[in-house]
């Protein structure tokens, strides 16, 4: 369920896109029966078009791509991640608002 600014990322692409990015990257770990994960996305999206050009944005869906999500030890969705230069940073679990989310990201641009 990706849209114009966030990529839909699956277990084949994720090291490309992910860890051998220039950018840092947000990853949204999520499913499509999860309450808040649905939530959370008019947000991540919000924070793609803000961010575009300095942060790449991109979710996984954990029910169909397990491989990733099973390395990252997602127990718990939503989880974002962010990753910078092939390296987790940073990793918040459970729906945020807004501002704390921006916060969080801003001390990786």
């Amino acid at each position: 369920m990706a849209s114009a600014n966030t990529l839909e990322l699956t277990d084949a692409t994720f090291d490309q896109e992910v860890l051998k990015s220039p950018l840092p990257v947000l990853v949204d770990f999520w499913a499509e029966w999860c309450g808040p994960c649905r939530q959370l996305t008019p947000i991540v999206e919000e924070i793609a078009r803000e961010l575009d050009g300095k942060l790449k944005v991109a979710k996984m869906d954990v029910q169909e791509h397990t491989e990733v999500a099973s390395q990252h030890q997602i127990a718990a969705i939503p989880t974002l991640m962010i990753f910078k230069g092939g390296q987790m940073v940073e990793r918040i679990t459970g729906l945020q608002p807004k501002r704390s989310l921006m916060d969080i990201i801003q001390r990786h641009l």
